[in-house]
């Protein structure tokens, strides 16, 4: 039986970004625009059918922060936060599957009890990750080259998973930077969807945002472009395969 697609779940306010991301998440799992839908969940709640309409949900990055303090959250930042973490319920009781990154991996590791904090940003640029022993015989990161390169920007972190979390991925500046819970729970620190092009472009968007300095954009973008990064899409095909519709079919 053909299973349902995919749902690339966007909690950015920048609509210019959105589209940048979700285009870059379709690329990167080789899907095309039927087999990888998209829900602004920015602008609208998550829809009531949406757990019988898809097989899975890709959460992409965002500007908002899960330690943000309450008293500085909107109304959008809570509302998104509860629906997200109701994607992380269904994936933890395995009645969908669900890969969280960045600021989503602080929203799930909160609600499922685990502790995040700003003690582990990481610089806007690419970092190297290391595989753990599980995530050998992990599915999706068992084929994945035990040290690799990723893309990273983000101004929290955390020290150890959440209960039940298993540590797939890790490295000094930001202990988490993988994990899964159960069989359909993924989470990644770092981005997985952007090629390093696709990274500088969305630096542009967020250059005052306080993740670099904005007079060093040239300098850090130029370190980015210079980067090898392959192994974090071949992550999001292996999920793509194992929990979307069909084998993909669009090409890089």
């Amino acid at each position: 039986m053909t299973r349902a697609p995919l749902l690339y779940v966007c909690v950015r306010p920048q609509k210019g970004a959105a589209a940048a991301e979700y285009e870059s998440f379709r690329r990167a799992t080789r899907l095309d625009e039927a087999q990888l839908g998209q829900h602004d969940l920015v602008r609208e709640a998550l829809p009531a059918d949406v757990f019988d309409r898809y097989s899975g949900f890709l959460v992409g990055g965002s500007p908002f922060n899960a330690t943000d303090p309450e008293s500085t959250k909107t109304d959008v930042q809570r509302r998104l936060e509860r629906d997200l973490a109701t994607i992380a319920e269904r994936a933890v009781d395995a009645t969908t599957a669900a890969l969280f990154t960045c600021y989503g991996i602080g929203v799930v590791t909160r609600h499922l009890g685990g502790e995040v904090s700003r003690a582990f940003p990481e610089d806007t640029g690419p970092t190297v990750v290391e595989l753990t022993g599980d995530a050998a015989s992990d599915p999706v990161f068992g084929e994945l080259a035990t040290r690799f390169s990723a893309l990273t920007a983000h101004k929290e972190g955390s020290a150890v998973p959440p209960p039940g979390g298993v540590l797939l991925a890790t490295n000094d500046g930001c202990p988490v930077q993988a994990y899964r819970v159960g069989d359909t729970l993924y989470a990644t620190q770092f981005h997985p969807e952007p090629t390093p092009k696709a990274f500088t472009e969305r630096m542009a968007v967020y250059r005052d945002d306080g993740y670099f300095a904005a007079p060093d954009y040239e300098r850090i973008a130029a370190r980015v472009l210079a980067a090898s990064v392959t192994e974090p899409v071949r992550l999001l095909r292996g999920f793509a395969r194992l929990f979307g519709p069909e084998a993909p079919t669009v090409t890089a």
